[in-house]
């Protein structure tokens, strides 16, 4: 059996980190099983979704590295789910109900009154014939409901172990409107046995729906894919994190300069208990995936955590992997540059910073006081070519000469030639900064 996982997101708004999460999961474990990662739109409800956000969800998933290995779109496929709704009602276990919102709000209400759960009363399976007439008379059109068994379901989940849904304890869902557009039951079903969807991995909050879905799977004469329902996410303080989540759309931290593996590294391990660590590749993050060690507590999402796995990713990362970006920023070709600058890192475009600082123009920050030592230290600048020992030996005769030590000896020269008080290591920044703009700072003029 080939594993085949889907993500299916509804193209009606950008993807944030909760969906980042699910895409993930099912991409890490349909790799780590050697199988196939299926994107399918779900844009049944034409009226919201857009090619816009389609395109979007296409340019998130590259970002992060999640390569499909089939598409699809549901819009394609409304043929086939009305072959499959006629077969339903022929067998009796599609039927339509005439009710309005109003009306079932109503009647949900009543029952929760009267202390019983809120489940449609089937009251359209007993409509006459004639009664049927005078409501259509009326102008109204129906919603179709799929007809639950009432009978206990159960499946082996991959996160939370068995599982038992009793359908007598929920609605008969309704798979299609009365304006004749689909609801997400059945064309999700309907999918996911066409297209061989082998593992159905996502969030907790459709457990339930997978009670109705079994039923349905059966009633079509499918096998039933396995589950895995994993835990959601809360905010870092145990808040609710959709309440957050305009602020974490996958386009905001794209846009923001965070590595897709910063991300990618936390969120595969929340929910479980190993450690978050830095992962630089998409292929180690396979390697370490384990679907089993997903917990049933919810997984709670920092922000900040992101950022500081990016810092780490960055400063392990090899000049290799940044060099063509590097280069658009204008830095310096080899790997010296990115060596010197790394460790000062949080994101990669703060490398731009560095790269005004050594190519200028700065403004030398020269204290009245220190004018006349940054004289002699001009005095005593070393003759070109530098390397890194120039720096040491530069301020160690400019000890020797003036008798100033740690931060009066260092802090006035970083100052001048930086125009900050910190920074990367003055030993590396020295020989990129080179000889004429050196001079150039000293004598407070930093527009080279």
């Amino acid at each position: 059996m080939t594993v085949r996982t889907r993500f299916a997101p509804s193209p009606t708004g950008r993807l944030h980190v909760g969906n980042a999460r699910a895409a993930l999961f099912c991409y890490l474990f349909a790799k780590s099983q050697g199988g196939q990662f299926v994107l399918r739109m779900d844009d049944t409800d034409q009226a919201r979704s857009t090619p816009e956000f389609a395109e979007a969800i296409h340019t998130d998933l590259a970002w992060l590295g999640l390569v499909q290995d089939e598409t699809a779109k549901q819009s394609d496929r409304f043929e086939r789910y009305e072959m499959v709704f006629t077969q339903l009602k022929e067998q009796g276990l599609a039927y339509a109900c005439y009710e309005t919102p109003d009306e079932l709000d109503r009647k949900r209400k009543r029952q929760l009154a009267r202390g019983l759960p809120p489940v449609y009363d089937r009251a359209a399976l007993e409509l006459s014939a004639d009664e049927i007439a005078a409501l259509e008379a009326e102008g109204r059109t129906p919603h179709w409901r799929f007809k639950l068994s009432g009978q206990s379901v159960s499946w082996p989940d991959m996160v939370r172990g068995e599982q038992k849904i009793e359908t007598a304890s929920l609605s008969d869902p309704v798979i299609r409107r009365g304006d004749g557009t689909w609801l997400y039951t059945l064309p999700s079903v309907v999918d996911d046995l066409d297209m061989k969807i082998t593992h159905v991995i996502r969030g907790e909050d459709h457990v339930t729906n997978t009670g109705a879905q079994v039923e349905l799977i059966a009633a079509l004469g499918g096998e039933v894919p396995i589950f895995g329902h994993f835990s959601l996410m809360l905010a870092a303080d145990g808040g609710a994190l959709s309440k957050r989540l305009g602020s974490l759309s996958l386009q905001d931290l794209r846009e923001q300069g965070l590595e897709p593996m910063s991300l990618n590294s936390l969120i595969a391990r929340l929910g479980t208990a190993d450690p978050v660590e830095p992962v630089r590749d998409m292929a180690s993050l396979i390697a370490g995936f384990d679907m089993s060690r997903l917990g049933r507590a919810p997984a709670r999402f920092d922000a900040e955590d992101v950022s500081r796995l990016n810092a780490r990713i960055l400063h392990d990362m090899p000049y290799a992997d940044v060099a063509e970006r590097l280069q658009a920023m204008g830095a310096p070709e080899g790997a010296v540059f990115w060596d010197s600058i790394k460790g000062n890192l949080t994101l990669l475009s703060e490398a731009a910073d560095m790269v005004q600082l050594i190519n200028g123009p700065i403004t030398p920050i020269i204290e009245a006081e220190d004018a006349e030592y940054l004289a002699q230290a001009l005095a005593c600048l070393p003759s070109a070519p530098w390397d890194e020992q120039s720096w040491s030996a530069w301020t160690g005769e400019l000890k020797a000469a003036t008798g100033r030590k740690g931060r009066g000896l260092f802090m006035p020269l970083r100052q001048a030639l930086t125009g900050q008080a910190h920074g990367p290591e003055m030993q590396h920044l020295l020989p990129l900064i080179g000889y004429d703009r050196a001079t150039a700072r000293l004598q407070g003029n930093g527009a080279a």
